[in-house]
């Protein structure tokens, strides 16, 4: 067998392997997936965000929620008996308020419990979408997000002060109606906000929650742990099943260079002393 065989030959094989490893990864999943829903009696749905890698060039892209996903996650709550009860595990940095509001008024619908896992992150819309459930279930070092509408990459909270704070003379047509448009949203949000929470909360703290996490408290990318969120009065625990772990694994990053942080993925336990 000549060089330019054995060549092509290389070529076939390396094609093949990232093909037959998804292969594998998804059977895993499938697996894992089916075992939790036996044992909870519920339909677990996923809704995983990591950066993708493009054709075999490597060029990165991220994911995010889009209406796509929220094609998706209805379709699969249509296929699920309402008495059913829906576990969804999110990591997500967010995306589109349509398509998160679109997710989050289809879980609120559902007459089952439901159940959202943050094994790690879900950020603005994903929080969004975890106002819906019942109850929120987290990592104790996971984080959820405000969710304060941007507007063209600004926050509406910051253009309100904007125009409140400076003269009319001063401002422009342009940021005139940015703000316009900042307030109508926040009112949006807040509006929706109110509206996943009030059967569980309460028209109070309904209120109260859609205030702090839509006028721009924090910052957009400030990230709320499992105190602040409990502390806020929302239905949170940080007792996080092994198994959602376990499905983490089966969705690993993709690496384009050598991994940033590296140990030994075996359970270390404190060693028994010696009499």
């Amino acid at each position: 067998m000549g060089l330019f065989e054995v060549l092509w030959i290389f070529i076939i094989l390396s094609s093949l392997l990232p093909v037959t490893k998804k292969k594998m990864l998804e059977a895993a999943r499938r697996k894992l997936i089916s075992q939790i829903e036996k044992e909870q009696g519920s339909r677990v749905i996923m809704l995983i965000h990591r950066q993708e890698t493009m054709s075999l060039f490597g060029f990165p892209f991220y994911r995010y929620i889009d209406i796509n996903d929220s094609e998706e996650v209805i379709r699969a709550i249509h296929l699920t008996d309402p008495e059913v009860p829906l576990d969804l595990i999110l990591h997500t940095p967010g995306g589109l308020v349509l398509a998160a509001l679109q997710i989050a008024r289809a879980i609120k619908k559902h007459p089952g419990k439901v159940t959202v896992y943050v094994p790690h992150y879900a950020m603005s819309g994903g929080t969004l979408i975890a106002l819906a459930a019942d109850e929120i279930v987290m990592d104790e070092h996971a984080a959820l997000g405000p969710v304060d509408p941007q507007i063209e990459g600004l926050p509406a909270a910051s253009l309100l002060k904007l125009v409140r704070h400076k003269p009319v003379s001063e401002i422009s047509d342009r940021a005139m109606i940015l703000a316009d448009v900042a307030e109508k949203a926040i009112q949006q949000v807040k509006q929706g906000v109110f509206n996943l929470l009030v059967d569980n909360y309460g028209e109070e703290q309904a209120a109260r929650i859609g205030g702090l996490l839509a006028e721009g408290y924090w910052t957009h990318d400030y990230p709320l742990t499992y105190e602040e969120i409990k502390a806020m009065g929302l239905n949170v625990r940080n007792e996080l099943p092994v198994a959602i772990y376990k499905l983490m694994n089966l969705f690993p990053q993709p690496l384009r260079q050598q991994r940033s942080v590296t140990y030994l993925p075996e359970r270390r336990e404190k060693p028994e002393k010696n009499d």
